[in-house]
């Protein structure tokens, strides 16, 4: 994409959502997050390579924040409000400016249950343009699911908080001397993945389009993940913050396990339904080569063959 060609949103409001001073959210007395500035100006926290659990407090996902000269944005809010309120005490350990966006990569828990503690603010909530939709329509199950695996305590404050501008084609946010390009991509780990790309440091908030040490895991398209590939590696990055894994990694080199792992699928899938095996036959099997390569490879990856041979029989 011609960035030059994009839009610019400095976007100190939006309208139709009730803005208020920096001072009027209250930073609540929790630890901070642990951060570290991985170039200058741009902060990880990263994750646990777990499932959501309270142990945890459902902070398993690469998460961070920008900071420019004018405003911060956040990038995910993480697994639980509280894990929320604890970004924001990193990032005001960090700085005073105002956080002007929290942009969300794509609709998973992980990424997105934080989100009510920058609520009543100046905030903008940033997402795909199919983030809003996959959200509502997960509302209930996530919620419900969600206390089981983190409990009650944890989840009684988290909200499904959808975006208040909503991204169908690249676009920059600009934070003051620095800009953010956010940009769509088609069905692939979800159908509402977006990332984000630092110009001035070259580092990509990749989300979950990119997996390093833990599994990745498929909730929208083999093919169109595959597909999304070599755009992925156009981007013009020179390092990654994945969704899970490392707080970063040099790109596009970062790809090749997890492309390798999703065309192993691919193949290995391929091969049973030639040979006309069912679809418990086909799962059990399938990527078996990648086992001893990934974490939480035995949580996922059966529900990644299953999803992904409805898909291939249809090729």
């Amino acid at each position: 994409f011609a960035c030059l060609a994009l839009p610019l949103l400095a976007l100190p409001w939006v309208p139709g959502v009730v803005m208020a001073a920096p001072g009027d959210v209250p930073v609540e007395a929790v630890e901070p997050l642990p951060i570290k500035e991985v170039e200058d100006g741009v902060f990880v926290h990263t994750g646990a390579i777990d499932l959501m659990r309270a142990a945890n407090e459902g902070a398993i996902a690469n998460i961070g924040f920008v900071v420019g000269t004018r405003s911060v944005a956040i990038v995910d809010s993480g697994g639980s409000t509280l894990q929320g309120r604890r970004l924001m005490a990193a990032v005001r350990a960090v700085t005073d400016l105002p956080i002007r966006h929290v942009v969300n990569t794509h609709m998973h828990p992980d990424h997105v249950f934080g989100n009510a503690a920058f609520l009543g603010g100046e905030t903008t909530f940033v997402g795909h343009a199919n983030l809003g939709a996959a959200l509502a329509a997960r509302r209930e199950a996530y919620l419900a699911s969600n206390v089981e695996l983190m409990g009650e305590a944890l989840m009684a404050e988290v909200a499904i908080v959808p975006p208040s501008l909503s991204v169908a084609a690249p676009i920059a946010i600009d934070l003051g001397d620095r800009r953010l390009l956010l940009t769509p991509w088609p069905t692939a780990h979800t159908d509402n993945d977006l990332t984000v790309l630092d110009e001035k440091t070259g580092t990509l908030f990749a989300g979950d389009l990119v997996f390093l040490d833990h599994c990745p895991t498929l909730d929208g398209s083999l093919l169109g993940w595959l597909g999304a590939m070599g755009a992925l590696r156009a981007l013009p990055a020179r390092q990654v913050v994945p969704g899970h894994g490392p707080a970063t990694a040099s790109w596009p080199a970062a790809l090749d396990d997890e492309e390798r792992y999703l065309e192993t699928l691919a193949a290995d899938l391929r091969a049973a339904l030639a040979k006309g095996e069912t679809l418990s036959e086909a799962v059990a099997t399938a990527a078996a080569s990648e086992a001893g390569r990934w974490q939480l490879f035995e949580e996922y990856n059966t529900r990644n063959a299953t999803g992904a041979f409805a898909e291939l029989e249809w090729e």
